[in-house]
Order: C-alpha cells, then sequence, then structure tokens
C-alpha cells in the first residue's frame, strides 16, 4: 500500500498463484498509484483459509478499504478476473475492471476441459506438481518475473473447489451487472481465454479491448512492460475521485 494520489488499484491473482503474481505490476505502478497485490482465500498467505467464492469477495473489500481511497480498480487474471466480476456486484467500491484472461464463458461445453483438469489435480501428488510449475516458470520466464509466485508455493488443494464454483457460473451476462468502465486485457495468443472476448465486450457500454502482443494467458508474464502500461493507462484514465 501506498500514499500516493493516483485512483486505487487491487489486484487479484490466478489459479494456483499468490499475489507474488503481481510482483513486476505492483513494483511498477506503486510510485503514482496506492496498490494492493492480495491472496485469495486458500491461497499464498491465506492457504489455510477456505475457498468460497463470498470469501474471495469480501477479501477483495477488505483491500479496498484497507487502501482507504474509496472505490478502486480491481485488476483480476483468470480465476481472479472471474471473482472480479462477482466483486463488481458492490459498485460502491468498483472504480474501474480489468479482465485479464477472463472471458471464456465457463457455462455449457467450454466448462468439460476445466472439470477435467480439476479431477486431474486431485489425483497427481501436490509436491510433484509444485516441481512441475516450477520448472515451467523458470524455463519460460525470467527470476524477477517468477521468484515471487514460485517463492509463495502454489495452492493446488485449493483449485477443484475454485474452479467448482467459477464453472457454470460466468458468460457474457455478467457484465451487465458492472456499473464501472472495463478494460478487457487479454494475451493476443490466448485463445481459449479470449473465446467470448467478443461478447464480453458487446454486453457492456463501456468496455474496450486491448490486447498484448504475442502473449498467452499470462500476459503480465510473456510482456510485464506492456501489461503494466495497459492498466497505468486505463487507471489513469479514471477520475481521481468516485
Amino acid at each position: 500500500m501506498t500514499t500516493t494520489h493516483g485512483v486505487p488499484l487491487v489486484f487479484v491473482h490466478g489459479t494456483r498463484f499468490s499475489a507474488g503474481q503481481w510482483s513486476m505490476q505492483v513494483a511498477a505502478l506503486r510510485e503514482e498509484f496506492p496498490v494492493s497485490a492480495i491472496d485469495l482465500p486458500g491461497h499464498g498467505k491465506r492457504l489455510a483459509e477456505p475457498w468460497s467464492m463470498s470469501a474471495a469477495v469480501e477479501v477483495v473489500a477488505s483491500a479496498v478499504d484497507t487502501l482507504g481511497r474509496g472505490p478502486a480498480v480491481v485488476i483480476g487474471h483468470s480465476l481472479g478476473g472471474y471473482v472480479a466480476l462477482e466483486f463488481a456486484r458492490r459498485p460502491d467500491l468498483l472504480r474501474g475492471l480489468v479482465l485479464a484472461g477472463a472471458t471464456a464463458s465457463t457455462r455449457g461445453p467450454w466448462a468439460a476441459p476445466y472439470r477435467w483438469a480439476a479431477g486431474l489435480v486431485r489425483r497427481i501428488p501436490a509436491d510433484r506438481l509444485t516441481r512441475w510449475n516450477d520448472r515451467l516458470l523458470r524455463r519460460l520466464y525470467p527470476p524477477e518475473v517468477v521468484e515471487a509466485t514460485i517463492g509463495a508455493g502454489y495452492a493446488f488443494p485449493t483449485l477443484p473447489a475454485a474452479w467448482g464454483e467459477v464453472l457454470g457460473r460466468f458468460d457474457a451476462g455478467a457484465m451487465r451487472h458492472v456499473a464501472a468502465p472495463v478494460l478487457i486485457l487479454n494475451g493476443e495468443k490466448d485463445t481459449v481465454f479470449r473465446s467470448g472476448e467478443a461478447d464480453f465486450a458487446r454486453a457492456h457500454p463501456h468496455a474496450r479491448v486491448e490486447l498484448v502482443p504475442r502473449a498467452r494467458h499470462l500476459a503480465n508474464f510473456d510482456a510485464p512492460d506492456a501489461f503494466t502500461d495497459a492498466v497505468r493507462r486505463f487507471a489513469r484514465q479514471l477520475p481521481t475521485t468516485a
């Protein structure tokens, strides 16, 4: 948290990760904006807390209150994006919404692969999944991008419960209860989670789409500077008071 004068920003991490996912963004933005990156229930420092969507929304609300600057811009990636969509039902606390990798419908046939993946996680030991993830992240990204995420560990036991609530819950219709401006910020190559991008954008009168060139699902890892710059530009064009 900082005492700067821009609009407050709250970052919400994706599946299995933690607040460390946003280390590059927090470092780059905290001189201009009050910034908070949270751990969702069952993740990071909240690993012992049981997951529920309602508890996740309350964690976001608490972060907004702690920043003490009124409604915030909430930036959510993947799982965190769907949490942010649910949080948008609290319009008094939301000044702007950034959805990153969270514009795929989780209803109907699209849900089947994710139900399968959640079931698979239950059958693979967590230490093996951890080793796989550590190797993958270190192979794909430089240390300054991923070491905070690796150091915080992964919330594999929480994954089935978290996606169990997300699946079947969200489609483009969820945008209709978002009163604030929306930036849909997707990796150009994130074909799965861009699948409903146009529908989500059409469902909101003040939504726009911006793509991070050549980036995949983890766009803030693939292109940290471009991702950060998009969030900065979106936040700057919002009024500093609600």
